[in-house]
């Protein structure tokens, strides 16, 4: 019997190694977004999962089906085949797919989608269509908000507004003016350009005049003879936009606009309504963004009513936010602030009066606030990412927070009168939640480095769901994967704690000398390492290990979800703390003993181009091989927002720009480094990486250069897999042999 067992042993052992020898390669097809294969090796998913009121619902192709919120089980409620009868009947082309459809009412059995240049209604209960919106034929509509309480669209063509058909703007063009778009190119959380009124009646809307700033010369080469396509690009320190907000009454269709006052180097952030659609509240802040103002207008005359709240900083204040009102009470509503270190939520009174408060921050930086009535709703050493939605009868706020990791978001029921906090789900790993109506339930998509994907219907009350989907990995399934970890290094301040992810090569032997390659980006509202599928390794990562690399990434002080005092310590000098916290990576590396010293590489993009730049030249003799993407170059050529946010104007802070400009270190260059950029970059125009060339040829130097024609700021589809085609075989070339 035990010989027996022994040879079974040997049998299963054989035939593991076998079946792992048997595993092919991966390649970039594989990993990379645009990749012929990548789709099919991307855990599975449950797309069009969504809520019609608290019924929980699945969007698919052929059909709509609820899902039963205890059991999971689903029934069909609408089906592709019945929506196409209705449509054929109003003489409009069938719908192929049920799965962009929206469930905009929750008493109601009508589902919303956009088709055949209409908006549509369909009402599942009477088998009827409604066309809401007809878009016009000659231009495609673009930014569509369509407002469930009227059943109105909104939308741009051009530079002009329109609702249902009827232009908002006057109907000559005014040049170099642009009505119901983002603004302050898309910062301080602004990514649309209309906000409708709860009930409907009214539309704030974005003016933005650009009249007055300089444009940036880009130059399509795609023509016969390359055409100018210029960008309107405010530099930091230059002539900036002036931005006001307009509110379009549905009913008369006049337009008042907020009379604020001069909009001359001021930013008009965060528009939200009060639920009975009579005031405006907008949070401005003034062009050096240290002082932010919560401030309430009449909706119907524009007039300016008062300041709830106001905030100062030494270095920055900067809101991302609307504020949000208790659905409970239309009297309070929830503020978000980093005034205490960390972004956290306060309850407000819109009936109390206003008074100061002096603090000292967690940096020994005293803010000052002037506030009406407040009340912490979250506190602690830890962050909140989003306000999923409320549960009303519990009177409590659903919310997203780094509570249990900064590595992770976790969801949790917050009850606004005690500031209790209950765990909704796992407490490992990242979530994604979208709440029904009630609040009672969400759906929850989560995943960690253990699991794939798991998506589950969740009670708020934190007691156990129902799990509708739980997906293996078809990339650890297929192939040889390498060994990825995690742990904290210390900063360069020799206090904080900073998270790296450490990728070993493929069939890792310790008793050989890799190459190693740090992927960097160190900046700003970014953070690489999360407890998600392979910690957010890319898919560029894990074949760099396949071919024999180790990969190190570091979150550097200055990235983001650590708190103010973790990323404002950059500020005015961008770059010089983060590139010391990099080379506390690099001494890591060097104490492993599989790791060649002599050969480490860098690669980033953006932020992270500047990060691979400035640690080529900064640093000559650390770094041998450095691939730079679409990289800032000199703070002076980026936008005015971003840049004087964190560096000031190059007037204010002339030393700060000079060590920050790459020019100025061209002459250091030893080893390989490559540029690599969008031939029409909008976000780091072309002339970061043109000037740099102009720099690197009077100082001696030579770096490789490689530009994507007629791409922007990143490169997608097929383009992307020639991309990291390119950066590998760069690397191949210059730092895999010595």
């Amino acid at each position: 019997m035990k010989r027996i067992f022994q040879l079974f042993v040997l049998y299963c052992m054989t035939t593991f190694a076998l079946s792992a020898q048997e595993k092919s390669p991966y390649t970039l097809e594989d990993v990379i977004p645009g990749g012929a294969n990548y789709f099919n090796l991307t855990p599975k998913n449950m797309p069009g999962l969504d809520w019609w009121g608290d019924v929980c619902v699945r969007a698919d192709v052929e059909d709509i089906k609820t899902v039963d919120v205890k059991s999971g089980e689903e029934t069909t409620l609408v089906t592709l085949e019945e929506v196409n009868d209705a449509l054929k009947s109003k003489g409009l082309k069938p719908l192929y797919s049920l799965m962009s459809v929206s469930f905009p009412w929750a008493e109601q059995k009508k589902i919303y989608f956009r088709h055949d240049r209409y908006s549509v209604i369909y009402d599942f209960g009477s088998k009827d269509i409604s066309l809401c919106t007809q878009f016009g034929k000659e231009k495609e509509p673009a930014n569509p908000d369509f407002c469930p309480a009227n059943s109105h669209t909104a939308y741009t063509i051009g530079n002009s507004l329109f609702v249902d058909g009827t232009q908002i703007n006057p109907n000559e063009t005014e040049e170099g003016v642009v009505y119901g778009q983002s603004v302050h190119r898309n910062e301080f959380g602004i990514m649309k350009g209309t906000f409708w009124s709860p009930k409907g009646t009214y539309l704030a809307f974005y003016r933005m005049d650009q009249s007055m700033v300089t444009d940036y010369p880009q130059v399509n080469t795609s023509t016969r003879i390359a055409t100018l396509e210029p960008d309107k690009y405010p530099m930091a320190g230059m002539t900036s936009h002036k931005v006001t907000v307009g509110i379009y009454n549905v009913k008369t269709a006049k337009t008042v606009y907020l009379k604020a006052g001069d909009p001359t180097d001021r930013y008009f952030t965060n528009i939200s309504w009060s639920p009975d659609e009579q005031s405006v509240y907008v949070i401005e802040l003034n062009r050096n963004q240290n002082h932010a103002q919560l401030v309430r207008y009449n909706a119907a005359s524009g007039e300016k009513e008062g300041v709830l709240y106001e905030e100062e900083h030494p270095k920055y204040v900067e809101p991302q936010h609307p504020i949000v009102f208790l659905p409970w009470d239309d009297t309070k509503f929830i503020y978000w602030s980093q005034r205490d270190g960390f972004h956290h939520l306060y309850l407000m009174d819109t009936k109390s009066s206003l008074y100061p408060e002096w603090q000292k921050g967690k940096d020994n930086e005293t803010s000052f606030t002037k506030s009406i009535k407040t009340t912490p709703l979250t506190q602690g050493e830890w962050l909140v990412q989003d306000i999923v939605g409320f549960n009303p009868d519990k009177k409590e706020v659903i919310i997203a927070s780094t509570e249990v990791s900064p590595l992770q978001t976790n969801i949790f029921a917050v009850n606004v009168k005690t500031g209790k906090r209950t765990p909704v789900g796992r407490t490992d790993g990242t979530h994604r939640a979208k709440l029904s109506a009630s609040g009672k339930y969400l759906i929850d998509n989560f995943t960690s480095f253990e699991v794939a994907r798991e998506i589950s219907i969740l009670p708020t009350n934190g007691k156990k769901g129902v799990t509708l989907l739980t997906a293996t990995d078809p990339m650890r399934e297929q192939f040889n994967l390498p060994e990825i970890s995690i742990g904290t290094i210390k900063a360069a301040d020799g206090t904080t704690d900073l998270y790296y992810r450490l990728i070993k090569p493929v069939n890792f032997d310790p008793n050989k000398k890799y190459p190693a390659i740090i992927y960097v980006y160190g900046g700003p509202h970014a953070q690489l390492i999360h407890n998600t599928r392979f910690y957010d390794a890319r898919g560029w990562d894990l074949y760099m290990a396949q071919e024999g690399y180790v990969m190190l990434t570091v979150d550097s002080r200055g990235s983001d979800n650590r708190g103010l005092q973790f990323e404002n310590c950059t500020f005015r000098h961008l770059g010089v703390e983060e590139m010391k916290d990099q080379v506390k990576g690099v001494e890591f590396l060097k104490s492993l003993s599989y790791v060649d010293g002599e050969r480490i590489g860098v690669h980033g993009w953006s932020f992270g181009g500047f990060m691979t730049t400035n640690l080529m030249l900064t640093y000559p003799d650390i770094f041998k091989v450095g691939v730079a993407g679409g990289p800032v170059i000199d703070w002076k050529f980026y936008e005015v927002m971003y840049g004087e946010r964190y560096m000031d104007t190059p007037q204010t802070n002339p030393e700060g720009y000079k060590g920050s400009d790459l020019k100025q270190k061209a002459g250091n260059l030893k080893g390989r480094l490559e540029i690599i950029i969008g031939g029409t970059d909008p976000t780091c125009v072309p002339q970061h990486s043109y000037t740099f060339l102009r720099a690197c040829i009077d100082a001696g130097t030579h770096p490789d250069f490689f530009v994507y024609p007629e791409d922007g700021h990143n490169m997608v589809g097929r383009d992307r897999v020639h991309l990291h085609e390119h950066i590998t075989r760069y690397f191949e070339d210059h730092l895999k042999k010595k």
